[in-house]
């Protein structure tokens, strides 16, 4: 996503080198949109896939309408438009079928079992391998599964997002759904960098998130230092701890750093690398308790879009 939006100004020739780069380590699980952009990021993983589509298992996201000039159209889970957005992306991605399609969001005002009958058409239609569901509460992810298999569930969870643990990762469990963890670096927050938590960038929306401003952004980068003390002690960067987190969580949960460089994606990567003891899980949870993270994930206008 960041590649092409909400974090400032993107490089595609960059981008695509970073994909490149997660493709010849090994990395080769790509998420993207059809709203990011809108459109481009589709395109731009299309690009750099092009000759190396067998070594990628390609996901990609409809629900989040959106205009050619970028507008919000809302969300939309109507049959009608699941067909034209699959179709929509096959085109911009390049592919002839998509491993993993999610509904982006849960649209309240059309019932789940019609929106996940039409994907089901899509998988009898060979357009798409897996259904996925993303941001969606026990009671729809169960909905959703009579009709057609979920294969994975993707809502945002890291240290400072742990809302999946009141339930839906124990309905995923259940129904043996796996859980893709988005975020897992609390967008930038939960890493070394000032950089990224200062955002005056107009075109980064953390500029307006409410976590990374005013007093909550001032609480809560009082916790990403409490974790620096026990990154250091461990000789790795806060990022890599708390990665290593959500790693620990369980095999089932795979989280997705979003990065637009080749350096940071490789930090990342030896995040796998970091064992962590029940010493270290310890402090991790006594440093940055769930009930001390101040701010709403979302900006107002977002948050109703959440656990449909």
């Amino acid at each position: 996503m960041g590649m092409s939006e909400f974090y400032g100004a993107g490089d595609d020739t960059e981008s695509i080198a970073t994909i490149h780069a997660a493709l010849d380590h090994g990395v080769n699980f790509l998420d993207t949109a059809d709203m990011y952009g809108p459109f481009t990021n589709e395109r731009l993983v299309g690009t750099a896939i092009k000759d190396r589509r067998g070594e990628v298992v390609l996901a990609t996201k409809f629900g989040n309408q959106r205009g050619g000039d970028g507008a919000y159209l809302g969300i939309n889970g109507r049959p009608e438009y699941v067909r034209q957005a699959c179709d929509d992306s096959l085109g911009r991605l390049g592919v002839e079928v998509i491993d993993l399609y999610y509904q982006h969001r849960v649209d309240r005002t059309v019932p789940i079992e019609e929106t996940w009958g039409a994907l089901k058409e899509l998988v009898e239609a060979g357009k798409v391998r897996h259904l996925g569901i993303s941001e969606a509460s026990s009671a729809t992810i169960e909905r959703a599964h009579a009709v057609h298999p979920v294969t994975a569930l993707q809502s945002e969870y890291s240290l400072w997002t742990r809302d999946p643990e009141d339930g839906v990762l124990a309905t995923c469990r259940r129904l043996g759904i796996g859980f893709v963890a988005y975020s897992p670096l609390g967008r930038g927050f939960l890493t070394s960098e000032q950089a990224n938590r200062t955002a005056a960038d107009p075109k980064d929306f953390r500029s307006v998130n409410p976590r990374f401003v005013g007093d909550a952004g001032a609480n809560n980068m009082r916790l990403v230092s409490n974790l620096e003390s026990i990154a250091k002690a461990k000789n790795v960067s806060v990022a890599q701890l708390a990665l290593a987190w959500v790693l620990s969580r369980g095999s089932d949960v795979v989280p997705i750093p979003g990065t637009k460089r080749r350096k940071w994606l490789l930090e990342n990567i030896a995040a796998g690398d970091v064992v962590l003891s029940e010493a270290d899980f310890a402090a991790i949870e006594a440093a940055v308790p769930r009930e001390a993270v101040q701010g709403d994930r979302y900006a107002e206008r977002a948050m109703g879009s959440l656990n449909g």
